[in-house]
């Protein structure tokens, strides 16, 4: 047998694993972190989908969707799903690292800058500012990943009552996905049978 139609036959996650380090996972999240910095999911996006393929975008939605409902920051979650998948326990922990440690230290430095200028005009406009490009590319993660799943009506309602609800209504997050995520996941499995 030809050992190239072994690889073929292999799962995805065999053939990524075989491909990535764990050096190449720590660069490529720093990297994300450091271009990302103050709204990483974007970049995340980017470098994982667009840049490196390591996802597609179906892949990215399922992981963020874990990511949200697993305790911690979203894109913690998925650097560790991503590290893991490619390198087992030294791949989530190198993901992780790359994805903390260069904005830890950045965060350090401009939380003394702020300390001793945050008062100024010029400082509380360039906030500003980026407050709306963050908010941007929020927006167009979010198109992006709306694209990339399948059209339902089933969907659709459920994207607008975590709209309305969260969104409108200003409920707490938590509340909202106790209720909704068990409630699309019967509704979803109902439509499956």
């Amino acid at each position: 047998m030809n050992p190239r139609d072994s690889s073929a036959a292999a799962p995805p996650e065999v053939r990524r694993s075989a491909r990535v380090s764990a050096s190449e996972l720590f660069r490529t999240f720093a990297e994300m972190s450091i271009y990302g910095f103050g709204g990483v999911m974007p970049w995340a996006r980017r470098m994982l989908v667009d840049r490196r393929r390591w996802l597609d975008d179906r892949e990215f939605a399922e992981l963020l969707a874990v990511g949200q409902i697993l305790p911690g920051p979203n894109i913690c979650n998925i650097a560790v799903i991503v590290g893991y998948r490619h390198c087992g326990l030294r791949g989530a922990l190198a993901a992780a690292m790359g994805l903390l440690l260069a904005p830890f230290f950045i965060v350090l430095a401009l939380g003394a800058l702020y300390h001793r200028f945050g008062a100024l005009a010029t400082v509380q406009g360039a906030l500003r500012g980026m407050m709306a490009v963050a908010a941007g590319l929020v927006l167009m993660t979010g198109v992006k990943l709306a694209q990339s799943q399948p059209r339902t009506v089933r969907g659709l309602v459920f994207g607008l009552l975590s709209l309305t609800t969260v969104g409108i209504l200003h409920l707490p997050l938590g509340w909202v996905m106790l209720v909704l995520i068990p409630a699309a996941l019967v509704v979803e499995w109902r439509a499956q049978r």
